[in-house]
């Protein structure tokens, strides 16, 4: 582990993804590709980019502790922006039996799984919720990602909640990846409020909001739209609500039934609008028309059977487009970065450009961080990661396997 100054030279490829807000459409496959390159970090933060020999000419490198890249590329640290991982129990046999049924998960059986890991996570205790997640953070900082969102939604209580989000809040302060924390209590009606949806959303708005906000842990606040769930009036109600409590907003829009989903995730200016399997061609419209970013999460469709979202549309229509891994107990046990990225550019047509746009700079626009990581350009946060290959282009070609070798988080050097 290094700090302070470093220098990587002589990548084969460094891939800037440069920008410092969300790519739409034709402008995803813009992932500026420096051949020969070189990145310069003084404590914590880029401060030269370019071709090697001109980044040298701008430095005295004898101050730097230097890594050479030859056949090797630099891109920019994965952000994955949309997972759910502090949660209790596993679910194993569950998705063995969804297997023998032909693995199509539907909105119901969907949400018969949020209560069983409910249950478990109320359940579980403190220590019980915190000692597995430093595993998965660790194993995950190793996929690539240096940025990463985590929702609450197990608890579906006050406290429960509150507990997820300060595991969260705990968690930040020990590990090098950021955590960027979303409350999400509107992602199933718990029991003791069955059948009565409006007395829940009530609950959430009354009691629940009101102290995650004096809290201080939680960023985003995201709602499940789902007609069977949680209704566009009542989702409608709850982000006004977040809105008014300053935090920004997310919708879980579109994965069942096309709903109005992506349209009230505009209305409502959210920074996302994530899954969107069913979306409208009029969703899809509105979102163009937007800074809504559309966050799709492939994982889960390959691990629930179902549809995958239509990247293509989306982005030939002008929608800024995110890739993240929706890793949950539930739908999608897995973050793998790999599989994640082979899946896009496979199953969803997706470039490898607009793959790696989606999984840095659109990611962290959905997390509104655009400004501060997601690419590699001067002034940002050194989030980094080294690819044991000469190009880019490897993500998907090498279907599956992980080929980070070097991460830098903040300028900070982590060999793997």
């Amino acid at each position: 582990m290094f700090s302070g100054y470093l220098l990587i030279r002589n990548a084969t490829q460094v891939v800037t993804c440069s920008g410092f807000a969300g790519k739409k459409g034709k402008e995803m496959s813009n992932v500026g590709v420096i051949e020969n390159g070189a990145v310069a970090v003084e404590d914590g933060y880029i401060t030269h980019v370019g071709p090697t020999q001109k980044v040298l000419k701008q430095i005295k490198a004898d101050r730097y502790t230097e890594i050479n890249a030859k056949g090797c590329t630099l891109i920019p640290g994965f952000v994955d922006s949309h997972t759910h991982f502090v949660f209790g129990g596993y679910r194993e046999n569950e998705f063995a039996e969804h297997l023998k049924k032909g693995n199509n998960i539907s909105v119901t059986e969907y949400n018969k799984g949020v209560l069983n890991t409910m249950k478990a996570t109320r359940e579980s205790t403190y220590g019980k919720l915190y000692d597995p997640v430093r595993e998965l953070l660790d194993e995950m900082f190793h996929m690539g990602i240096t940025t990463i969102e985590g929702k609450t939604g197990y608890g579906l209580e006050k406290w429960t909640e509150i507990r997820q989000l300060r595991i969260m809040d705990e968690l930040r302060s020990e590990y090098p990846v950021d955590i960027i924390s979303t409350f999400m209590a509107a992602h199933a009606i718990p029991p003791e409020y069955e059948g009565r949806p409006d007395k829940y959303v009530d609950y959430i708005i009354e009691d629940i909001l009101p102290e995650v906000h004096n809290e201080h842990t939680a960023k985003f606040f995201d709602v499940f739209c789902e007609p069977e769930i949680f209704s566009v009036k009542q989702c409608e109600r709850l982000l006004k609500a977040g809105r008014s409590h300053r935090f920004k907003l997310k919708v879980h829009a579109d994965e069942f039934t096309s709903s109005g989903g992506a349209e009230l995730a505009v209305k409502m200016k959210a920074f996302s609008a994530d899954h969107l399997i069913n979306i409208s061609d009029n969703g899809i419209k509105s979102l163009a028309q937007s800074d809504v970013i559309a966050t799709l999460l492939p994982l889960t469709s390959l691990s629930s059977g179902r549809p995958y979202a239509p990247a293509r549309k989306l982005i030939e229509a002008g929608c800024a487009v995110a890739l993240a891994t929706d890793f949950n107990p539930c739908s999608n046990f897995s973050f793998s970065i790999p599989l994640l990225f082979a899946l896009a550019c496979l199953k969803m047509r997706m470039t490898p450009e607009e793959a790696l746009t989606a999984l840095t700079i659109n990611g962290a626009a959905a997390l509104n961080m655009a400004k501060k990581t997601g690419s590699i350009d001067i002034g940002k946060k050194a989030d980094m990661v080294l690819l044991k290959f000469p190009s880019y282009k490897f993500l998907p070609y090498h279907a599956g396997m992980n080929i980070v070798e070097i991460i830098i988080k903040d300028g900070i050097l982590y060999m793997l």
